[in-house]
């Protein structure tokens, strides 16, 4: 998809972050929006926004974890737009604990957003990206959908599913012969309010984390939303944002299973 004037683009997790970014940066390069999220006022505020770019946007409510609603939203989006050639999956949440103490109910609820609000998308919006006859699909992973990082076994084990389901669609719409792209996209630490809100296990202060991540966290979500539509512009099976995702991506291909080494000793003096 080498231009998106035009064409019709869904973004869930679209009320904030990297999510609002993206329909503005889309919104600017000429795209109709369907945002969505489950705060419809920030969604609509975010609506706002790119319509003041000249953009046609349209908020709705929408919680990912619920397969009925996606689908009936993937319904609701093609009889208001006509079409769908962009589905970028971005709904997304974060989890700290270790395995030996993460609950059940924390783990169901990371992956219920995660991996299945993640297949949900894909699932649901598929048939009217393939009959669009120019879409693309891309999911918003994370660098821990490359690595995985103590404390972070939920959320890189969910991260990961996202990436496969990126790279094994991707390869069936090429068997296929399908007009559509598909990309992985793996955002570093993004200058936004994920990690405040953030699940943590009980022995960690959750705000402690959040500060340390504001502290870390270098990219905007401006300039993450530019790459991302850099890349899909490029039709990228591998979106890398930030230099701490790209760090993490060349560790992973010297390295193999050896990553972990480094990284172990790097959490410990952390802890």
């Amino acid at each position: 998809m080498k231009d998106f004037h035009g064409k019709v683009a869904v973004i869930t997790g679209a009320g904030a972050g990297i999510g609002r970014a993206l329909a503005l940066e889309l919104a600017r390069n000429g795209a109709h929006l369907a945002l969505s999220g489950r705060n419809l006022d920030n969604v609509a505020e975010t609506a706002a926004l790119c319509e003041k770019e000249g953009a046609t946007a349209k908020a709705y409510k929408l919680d990912v974890t619920d397969r009925a609603a996606v689908y009936a939203h993937a319904e609701e989006v093609v009889a208001d737009f006509g079409k769908v050639n962009l589905v970028v999956n971005n709904a997304g949440v974060s989890l700290t604990a270790n395995i030996e103490e993460v609950s059940w109910e924390d783990l169901e609820w990371i992956f219920g957003i995660n991996y299945w609000g993640t297949l949900h998308g894909v699932k649901a919006f598929l048939p009217h990206v393939i009959a669009s006859g120019d879409g693309h699909i891309a999911n918003v992973s994370s660098m821990f959908g490359l690595v995985a990082c103590p404390s972070q076994g939920g959320y890189s084990s969910s991260k990961y599913a996202m990436h496969a389901i990126s790279d094994a669609l991707r390869q069936e719409m090429i068997i296929a012969g399908y007009p559509v792209g598909v990309s992985s996209v793996h955002p570093g630490m993004i200058k936004t309010e994920i990690a405040w809100k953030a699940r943590a296990a009980a022995t960690r202060s959750r705000d402690d984390l959040a500060a340390n991540f504001d502290r870390l966290a270098q990219t905007s979500p401006e300039d993450c939303a530019k790459v991302i539509v850099n890349g899909i512009r490029k039709n990228k099976p591998l979106i890398l944002i930030g230099k701490d995702a790209k760090a993490m991506n060349i560790m992973r291909r010297l390295l193999g299973s050896g990553y972990m080494k480094p990284l172990t000793a790097q959490m410990r003096k952390e802890i």
